[in-house]
């Protein structure tokens, strides 16, 4: 099939809003592939308003802020790029309970303990930013236990447009308790990524076009070592869908190269937000 710019979709529109979005691994059951963290947005969000995603959300100046006051754990990482791991981490704890990315790898009893977490969650949701929970924990945070996996920037599609980063994390076990927000989630779950795509396809869940291209990319893998090495041999460079025509018909494709092994859909099938 044959690829063909659709002119009507620009290539050059406004900047994004910067935003981040975790991809947590667990290990899956034996000889199982490795689950990964989905929450369900709610129905009435403007943005991708119950469409089943990883957890994430915007980057804010708080966020750059912590990445200002601690240059020791930023060192050698671009500042935006510092700020998104801030976001990533920030969100995914607002979101599902989670603490990911923080120093030393192993927490200590009381934050490997549900009442730490919930504890740190309280004090996050209170202050609306993670400089409070570190410091009242004695926490830093651990850039490096997030790996760059991809940037998702949808120039040119309708409504808001947000500069996502995408970051691996490793929960090994995964003996934790979770527990959705419910203000801009209603359902969280662990899943592998073919089980995701597999609902998807009979309709139990609605993905957007970047989380299922994303799903199919880690459904190559089956634990969080695998997806590592893959991400390591793919330098992060921002994906930016295309309308493009393949025999007489609009598709949402992205370019090849990058890892993602399908590269687009139908553009009637696409679900953009």
């Amino acid at each position: 099939m044959s690829d063909t710019h659709h002119a009507s979709e620009p290539t050059d529109t406004a900047l994004g809003e910067p935003a981040a979005t975790l991809i947590v691994f667990r290990k899956g059951a034996a000889g199982a592939p490795a689950q990964i963290l989905l929450v369900e947005r709610s129905a009435q969000l403007r943005f991708a308003g119950g469409a089943t995603v990883f957890p994430g959300g915007k980057v804010d100046a708080a966020d750059h802020a912590l990445v200002a006051k601690g240059p020791g754990w930023a060192s050698g990482l671009d500042a935006d790029d510092a700020a998104a791991r801030v976001a990533a981490v920030r969100e995914t704890l607002e979101e599902t309970g989670l603490l990911v990315g923080l120093a030393p790898a192993r927490l200590d009893a009381a934050a490997l303990d549900a009442s730490g977490a919930q504890q740190a969650r309280a004090i996050l949701a209170q202050a609306g930013s993670m400089a409070p929970v570190l410091a009242h924990f004695g926490w830093q945070l651990d850039p490096a236990a997030l790996v760059p996996w991809a940037r998702w920037w949808p120039r040119g599609k309708p409504g808001r447009v947000f500069d996502t980063r995408f970051y691996l994390a490793d929960l090994g076990s995964g003996m934790v308790d979770l527990a959705v927000d419910r203000t801009e989630n209603c359902h969280l779950f662990w899943a592998s990524a073919a089980e995701a795509l597999a609902a998807a396809a009979r309709g139990d869940l609605r993905v957007i076009f970047p989380t299922r291209r994303n799903l199919e990319r880690l459904a190559l893998f089956d634990d969080f070592a695998t997806a590592s090495q893959h991400a390591a041999a793919h330098p992060v460079v921002p994906i930016v869908p295309q309308t493009v025509m393949r025999d007489g018909e609009p598709w949402l494709a992205i370019p090849d190269g990058h890892g993602y092994p399908v590269l687009g859909e139908p553009l009637a099938e696409a679900h953009r937000a």
